[in-house]
């Protein structure tokens, strides 16, 4: 098959919140979303990462020259050049996402390209994934909290939902207290994203398991991996710690597992270098037999969450759930608290509502 990569492109639209956000490091009211589109042999493969808008200029830039010309059935081998191209500038952060949704892009065009579901192509341990509902921002108040956690309970059947605290931590017990009344039986997990040290994770850590929360994510710094060993190994059981959603490496995941920081690996293909990155990810964790949880967009971890050996489970987060409801045709619908890839639809079986979305355009990005 004759598949030269003839053209790339990319763009940035800004999508409010619907509602101020904020977790224990953090505050926000809109999602940035890159989104990516490259063509070969008639056929057009989709990507996206929830990033920068200055990403979508390295794309159309840098990454374009990496990519363009090659074979699109060798996502790898793009996937290599574009690591070498961003070698002086920096491979973490804003170049992993932008080299994550090129990445996804090229896997999307592939699977098209052969008329099967990216999961088919990858090869399935699983139909379907569970997912986690995922939101319950510092800045909500307890009805708002309460309001969220138990509708993705009774509407998606989630068994399981989780919280952000560590922006006022006096107040998470009352407001773990208010989380845990609203869902009932299911499970509860809390994320502080880095908000607190290592002893003060170990309070709160006590008093949460007290409370029943099962997941305890990013107590400390997810660059702290001695911290995060020190919560761990001084967590009651069964709580679990979890972190890794701002690896952008095979690296660093290595360093991570290898340190004994967590219970449960997390990884975002639109962070860690798309799906090449994932499925690195995934090996990793794999041979440290421990499992891998995907960190936010579902639509395209439903597919990745399939192919992986040791998967816990997709994060449903409201605002990516949100977004790609919004302007993705074929983004997945939950059903009994899971989630499962299209098998009538090629690739990640998207579709990008480019009218939907152009009132949310930005001007930046570009074409090569």
């Amino acid at each position: 098959m004759d598949a030269k990569i003839e053209h790339l492109s990319a763009r940035t639209y800004t999508i409010p919140t619907d509602l101020p956000e904020a977790d224990g490091t953090a505050a926000w009211t809109s999602t940035t979303l890159v989104v990516v589109q490259v063509r070969a042999a008639g056929k057009t493969g989709l990507g996206y990462s929830y990033t920068h808008a200055s990403a979508a200029v390295l794309i159309a830039t840098t990454l374009a020259q990496a990519v363009l010309g090659r074979d699109a059935m060798d996502p790898q081998a793009a996937w290599s050049a574009m690591q070498a191209a961003v070698r002086n500038l920096g491979r973490d952060g804003l170049a992993a996402t932008a080299i994550s949704a090129v990445d996804t892009a090229l896997w999307d065009l592939k699977a098209v390209l052969v008329d099967q579901p990216l999961a088919t192509l990858l090869g399935r341990y699983r139909e379907a994934v569970p997912i986690y509902g995922s939101g319950g921002f510092t800045s909500y108040d307890d009805r708002e909290l309460a309001r969220q956690l138990a509708g993705w309970v009774e509407r998606e059947g989630c068994h399981w939902v989780k919280m952000k605290i560590g922006t006022h931590p006096e107040q998470d017990p009352a407001r773990v207290a208010a989380a845990k009344s609203a869902i009932g039986s299911a499970g509860l997990f809390v994320d502080a994203n880095g908000a607190f040290g290592p002893k003060q994770a170990q309070h709160f850590a006590r008093l949460f398991m007290e409370q029943d929360v099962l997941w305890f994510e990013e107590p400390v710094s997810s660059d702290d991996l001695a911290g995060l060993r020190l919560v761990r190994e001084h967590s009651p059981a069964p709580m679990e710690i979890a972190a890794g959603e701002y690896g952008y490496s095979p690296d660093y995941f290595r360093r991570m597992l290898e340190a004994g920081a967590v219970d449960v690996l997390q990884a975002d293909a639109t962070r860690c270098g798309g799906v090449t990155g994932f499925l690195q990810a995934a090996t990793l964790a794999a041979a440290f037999h421990t499992d891998l949880s995907a960190h936010c967009a579902p639509a395209l971890h439903s597919h990745l969450g399939c192919a992986t050996p040791r998967f816990r489970h997709v994060e449903w987060f409201h605002d990516h759930a949100r977004i790609e409801r919004m302007l993705f045709d074929g983004a997945p619908l939950p059903r009994d608290g899971t989630i499962a890839p299209d098998r009538s639809r090629p690739g990640l079986g998207l579709t990008f509502k480019t009218q939907d979305a152009e009132r949310f355009a930005v001007a930046s990005g570009g074409r090569a």
